[in-house]
């Protein structure tokens, strides 16, 4: 009989999701260019040669609301991949984001005696922190993006494997800010400011009036400021412009459609609303001001449930603050002016911050992709 070749589950949930899957599959094929792959994808992913049984789409809701009404055919859908895992029995099964998902499938293919690998560590570190014991039950081992996430599974002897971030090996050490200045048409000599007030309608809503307002206060100061604003989908950009309309109509901002890590790369400093955009700030080597609000009883919802000293990545990356956190009723133009002079000033505290980037930089850029590659043939071969 011939033998069938190395077999890869995979299941994704969003974009992120399918850039990672498309980066391991690439990474996977350059050492076993027969390999199959097989599962639910995304199209960076099927361009790369993975059978999808399901659309990523199919995985892709967001919203307390929204899960429950969906519950019932995630379930179903849960239930089906279940079955055809566990019958065709890959030789590793590599769930990639989308815990609450696939966390469960992983816990019941690998009481099928399928390994399981579970990629992109969940906020274990920051709230839900029993979910760990769930973790390593359903997974032979965990791939994590940043360092510290590691020493919790090593607390509760889950085994983990830190293989540093993508992103940290697309961008540049030292990007350039001429380059990306010319590519966006932004004066070489001017000083600029990137907005970047969120990527969900919530967070525009909340953060782009007092963002707009820290702009037309911080052009009193430099007449010349130029201020750029990536908004990442047409739907976000109506949102925002009616904004402006309302609070800074006089105000000229150079709207761009996406394109958030050229306008980082080319800005003196950021004012942006916490998330992955502050990892990306960090390493565009962008000094950035961290601006957050949201309705008061989520706010004390989290104070009570998140277990963190701080909310932007850099700052946990650091284990103290490097960027300035300004957060519900500390966002306001005020204090957001205050805070971004310096850094737009390149001053000391500006170049300091820059080195901090770098040095962060270095710690999470690890080749990625080929250290999850080589962490599933272990797992499958092993």
């Amino acid at each position: 009989m011939t033998k069938r070749p190395l077999t890869i589950g995979l299941v994704v949930g969003e974009t992120s999701g399918d850039i990672l899957g498309t980066g391991l599959i690439r990474a996977l094929k350059a050492q076993v260019p027969n390999a199959r792959f097989i599962g639910v994808a995304g199209p960076r992913m099927q361009a790369e040669g993975c059978e999808a049984w399901y659309e990523m789409e199919e995985l892709a809701v967001m919203g307390v609301v929204e899960v429950l009404k969906c519950l019932p055919r995630l379930l179903k859908l849960r239930k089906d991949l279940t079955y055809r895992f566990s019958d065709l029995k890959p030789d590793v099964f590599v769930g990639i984001d989308a815990p609450d998902f696939n966390i469960t499938l992983e816990g019941r293919l690998k009481k099928c005696g399928i390994r399981t690998i579970h990629y992109v560590s969940p906020s274990v570190w920051a709230w839900r922190q029993k979910r760990i014991f769930k973790i390593g039950k359903s997974t032979d081992l965990v791939l994590s993006v940043l360092p510290f996430e590691k020493a919790v599974y090593d607390r509760f002897n889950v085994p983990c494997r830190f293989i540093g971030h993508t992103m940290a090996d697309a961008i540049p050490l030292h990007p350039d800010r001429l380059d990306a200045r010319v590519a966006l048409g932004i004066d070489p000599h001017v000083r600029c400011l990137a907005l970047l007030p969120g990527s969900r309608i919530a967070e525009l809503k909340m953060l782009s009036a007092d963002f707009l307002k820290t702009a037309q206060r911080l052009r009193s100061y430099y007449p010349d400021l130029a201020v750029v604003v990536p908004l990442v989908n047409a739907m976000c950009r109506d949102q925002f412009e009616r904004i402006k309309s309302e609070v800074a109509p006089e105000l000229n901002v150079h709207l761009l459609n996406g394109k958030g890590r050229e306008a980082m790369i080319a800005s003196n400093a950021a004012l942006l609303a916490s998330g992955t955009a502050a990892l990306e700030c960090m390493l565009a080597k962008c000094p950035m001001v961290v601006g957050y609000r949201m309705r008061l009883f989520n706010f004390y919802l989290a104070q009570w449930l998140v277990k963190i000293p701080y909310v932007s990545l850099p700052n946990l990356l650091a284990g103290r603050e490097i960027v300035t956190e300004l957060l519900q009723d500390d966002c306001v133009p005020d204090k957001l002016v205050l805070a971004l002079i310096p850094l737009l000033n390149d001053s000391a505290d500006s170049q300091r911050l820059k080195n901090a980037f770098l040095t962060l930089h270095q710690i999470i850029r690890c080749s990625a992709d080929q250290q999850a590659a080589q962490a599933v043939l272990e797992q499958a071969l092993g």
